[in-house]
């Protein structure tokens, strides 16, 4: 990722407009701030939320709250607690999420 011409400046996430993405289940709340090409996000996702689609798009990817599990398109499990990440490429593996109990993450991509 290149990060240019984007000066210092500070975000209050509780000022950020919420957009909502429902999944198959449960509901997936976003706030967003777009930096020139990157993205970055506060993503809560509720009790019992399942992704609707599996995901190509790289991300960073901290979990500040709940458990977020992870499956790739192999198969394998991915369980991120609180203060655990995981970063993944454009194009390389294709994932999707679960949050049992709900999950609030810190997301840039």
């Amino acid at each position: 990722m290149q990060i240019d011409n984007i000066p210092f400046g500070t975000t209050d996430w509780s000022t950020v407009e919420r957009t909502e993405h429902p999944g198959i289940t449960g509901r997936a709340f976003w706030r967003t701030r777009k930096f020139g090409e990157v993205r970055v996000r506060m993503v809560e996702y509720s009790a019992d939320y399942t992704a609707d689609h599996w995901c190509s798009k790289g991300h960073i990817l901290l979990c500040l709250e709940g458990e977020l599990h992870t499956e790739l398109e192999d198969g394998s499990q991915h369980v991120l607690l609180p203060g655990m990440s995981y970063q993944v490429a454009d194009k390389a593996e294709a994932h999707r999420s679960t949050a049992p109990q709900g999950a609030k993450l810190f997301i840039v991509d």
